[in-house]
């Protein structure tokens, strides 16, 4: 394992004097992080792709989130929240997804102290230092990073940090449709027929579905909030039908509810046994995929059951098998990562999905979450890597810490407290999608 140094001595730099932090999203995790620098007075800016705060939760704003308010918002942005006079969501609500950007995080990316800071339409291409590939090592962490950005404007740029946060989350990037984690063979002349995970299928994508055989592919909860929405479209729209893939014998993390303290968890999978049950829902398990293809009517989904070839043909196919991390954009950062997860290596055993549950996850900080390249930190669902263990408040911790790391208190950084609320076996088995914060 490669050694890090923990000490505070490896911050300071004059060559880094006055330059920002640099954070990459403005998700929650993103923003959370803004509210935390701001607390402490360190100058940042916030690179988001999208034309608006945390553009990726927009997309499935129709999802309502596990987690109840009381477990969505950082503590330092409450703070700076509630001294504007906003008025804080009933804590035992669980939110869908476009309020917790209309209640929470549209509010506080507007509040000036950061919206000045945050420059939308620019994706971050690539993380590197100023002048130096990987290989260079000789005074590497006085260096400045050099960040490669993509405007909407189609101009391209590189401005330049004192550190970097990189909270860009996974959702741009979802798991292949094969079994084997490559994309399956013939996937390129069927791709019209394949949503990603969470389609709004009873609202803007209502007629991409109506009246279709849909298969829906991932063993999660991300599988399952589609299932239960197209099962309402099949009572509404005659010829609608629903079959679910799924490679393992089981649906382990959708049936197990025992001890979920989060009532949302819980009754999706109920909901989901109910319709199985009813027969509005069938079921094909123990499939693995590994190619598709064009039919007269739709598509092909090939692979083996059982160890025996089979098809199961489909008009339409949504892929809820889950995300995983952009590492491209950081290939000439150094990480350490482990070989299975992809978290950083400290962190993972605390994430495992073997073993761990959304609200089993020890409490963790920038110690977990360094790497050595110093002052490059992954947070939020990006730092799970491949486990779809995380929950929102387990993020905003990570920031904390980061950010008092930042600020060379040492001691508020290593203090690290989080309290999660149980939530039996949301991941066991094939982790095949993320959970909903």
């Amino acid at each position: 394992m490669t050694l890090i140094d923990l000490s505070p001595t490896v911050l300071r730099s004059p060559r880094l004097d006055g330059l920002p932090v640099a954070i990459i999203g403005s998700g929650p995790i993103g923003l959370a992080a803004a509210a935390n620098l701001v607390e402490r007075g360190i100058d940042f800016v916030v690179y988001e792709a999208g034309g608006a705060a945390a553009s990726s939760l927009a997309a499935w704003g129709h999802i309502r989130l596990f987690s109840p308010w009381r477990h969505l918002i950082d503590p330092a942005a409450r703070r700076l929240l509630g001294a504007t006079g906003w008025t804080e969501p009933d804590p035992d609500v669980a939110p869908y997804a476009a309020q917790l950007i209309d209640l929470y995080l549209a509010p506080l990316a507007a509040l000036p102290e950061i919206r000045s800071r945050i420059r939308f339409g620019s994706r971050v291409q690539a993380v590197t230092r100023q002048g130096m590939d990987r290989t260079r090592s000789a005074g590497r962490s006085s260096v400045p990073f050099a960040l490669r950005l993509q405007h909407d404007s189609g101009e391209a740029s590189e401005v330049l940090a004192r550190a970097v946060i990189d909270a860009s989350g996974t959702y741009s990037t979802p798991k292949p449709l094969g079994s084997n984690g490559l994309a399956p063979l013939g996937l390129v002349d069927v791709a019209d027929w394949i949503s990603s995970a969470l389609p709004d299928v009873l609202g803007r994508d209502r007629a991409r579905f109506a009246g279709r055989h849909t298969v829906v592919v991932g063993a999660g909860h991300s599988a399952a909030n589609t299932l239960i929405a197209l099962a309402k479209l099949a009572r509404e729209e005659d010829g609608t039908t629903i079959t679910w893939l799924i490679r393992n014998d089981t649906a382990a993390r959708v049936s197990a509810t025992v001890g979920d303290e989060l009532p949302g968890r819980a009754s999706l999978a109920d909901r989901v046994r109910r319709l199985i049950d009813a027969g509005a829902i069938g079921v094909v398990d123990g499939f693995e995929i590994d190619r598709v293809a064009r039919t007269p009517r739709g598509v092909a989904i090939g692979g083996s059951r059982h160890g025996t070839t089979a098809t199961v043909e489909a008009d339409e196919i949504v892929a809820a098998t889950g995300f995983r991390p952009d590492l491209g954009m950081l290939s000439e950062i150094r990480l350490d990562l482990d070989d299975i997860v992809e978290a950083p290596r400290r962190l993972a055993p605390l994430i495992d999905p073997n073993v761990h549950s959304c609200g089993t996850v020890e409490p963790h900080g920038f110690a977990e979450l360094q790497h050595p390249e110093p002052n490059f930190f992954i947070a939020g669902m990006k730092s799970y890597g491949r486990a779809p263990t995380f929950l929102l408040a387990t993020g905003y911790e990570q920031v904390r810490s980061i950010v008092a790391w930042l600020d060379g208190d040492f001691a508020g950084a290593s203090a690290v407290k989080l309290v999660l609320p149980a939530t039996g076996v949301c991941s066991t088995g094939d982790a095949s999608s993320q959970s909903c914060c």
